[in-house]
């Protein structure tokens, strides 16, 4: 079965192209946010999954949960997701529509891992230094882990910064032992 972000690309692309072109990447962004989490919603789930539902009342049931917080072109996806049997997939779309706007807008997402938590100082500082290494506004969240022994480990895309004291240790032992 094919990976599920590979399904949802070209409708987020669509989506994305369909949003720059009205000038309304916003709108867009937040549509696809709230009928992402609809979407995710473990009731709405069970009934998306549920073989017994009809397409007409799959479709119905979606678009009045969500209300008026789709425009025309919003509630237009929907239907050909219904009719594909893709709606499960609306978060995927939503996470694919925020990247492809994120790289639009040149701005990266960095995940920080760290064993004790930074100052606000520390992170401003690590940040300055992502932006400067790839050359782009990075987007940074922090998160605690303290089975670290210490350092961090940051992850940006496909790059991963491995500056924890036990990955450190782990690359003096590869070292010793090659």
């Amino acid at each position: 079965m094919a990976e599920l972000s590979t399904i949802a690309r070209p409708y987020a692309v669509a989506a994305y192209k369909l949003a720059k072109e009205k000038k309304a990447l916003a709108k867009w962004s937040e549509m696809l946010g709230f009928a992402g989490a609809v979407a995710n919603d473990a009731k709405i789930k069970a009934y998306i999954n549920d073989p017994k539902v009809v397409s007409a009342e799959l479709e119905a049931t979606f678009l009045k949960v969500c209300g008026d917080q789709l425009n025309e072109h919003g509630q237009n996806l929907i239907k050909v997701l219904v009719e594909y049997g893709r709606l499960s997939i609306l978060p995927e779309i939503s996470a694919a529509f925020e990247a492809l706007k994120a790289q639009d807008e040149g701005t990266l997402d960095a995940q920080i891992v760290a064993a004790s938590k930074p100052t606000a100082a520390q992170t401003k500082d690590l940040v300055k230094r992502l932006e400067a290494k790839f050359g782009k506004k990075i987007e940074a969240s922090v998160s605690v882990d303290p089975e670290m022994i210490g350092g961090f480990k940051i992850i940006v895309g496909d790059t991963v910064i491995d500056a924890t004291v036990k990955g450190q240790l782990q690359n003096l032992a590869y070292t010793l032992t090659a």
